[in-house]
């Protein structure tokens, strides 16, 4: 079935070439210090000490309040699927040998997630509200691939 034109059995590309010149962006506080966490193995939010919300990823500024948001706090790191999609095919719309499971992880009083692979969970066992926890690479540097993973918890 085609919606405004396009075929929604097929994934749609563009494929083009962008000429950029060489530039250095920058993280900013929040990312700066959650990216900083994953090297360490940790999970860091941001807390609005003026209305208690806490943020993940972190923020600087609160939604709610729209105070400046200084506090930086460890995440617990067993976490819940909040939502998940399987994917079945590839960038061209090539069937994959092994699917891959996508899930947004939610984490117990933050306000937010991450959206992330799981493995070792069978995708008929998979629910929403599914306890997991992340498996972090020994070798990390700062990136969010320093989690391999979300898994389930036995």
């Amino acid at each position: 079935m085609s919606v405004w034109g396009f075929n929604r059995t097929k994934p749609m590309f563009i494929e083009d070439n962008m000429n950029v010149e060489k530039f250095v962006y920058t993280l900013g506080h929040g990312y700066e210090k959650f990216f900083q966490g994953l090297k360490e193995g940790k999970i860091i939010a941001s807390r609005c000490s003026k209305c208690g919300l806490t943020y993940l990823p972190p923020r600087i500024y609160c939604e709610e309040c729209l105070d400046e948001v200084e506090e930086f706090v460890e995440v617990k790191q067993n976490g819940f699927i909040i939502g998940y999609t399987i994917q079945n095919i590839d960038k061209d719309g090539n069937e994959l040998e092994e699917k891959i499971i996508w899930a947004l992880i939610g984490f117990e009083g933050i306000r937010g997630g991450i959206f992330h692979k799981l493995e070792g969970i069978e995708p008929d066992e998979i629910y929403v509200g599914m306890p997991v926890k992340p498996v972090f690479r020994e070798d990390r540097k700062g990136s969010i691939n320093d989690i391999k993973y979300f898994t389930k918890i036995d």
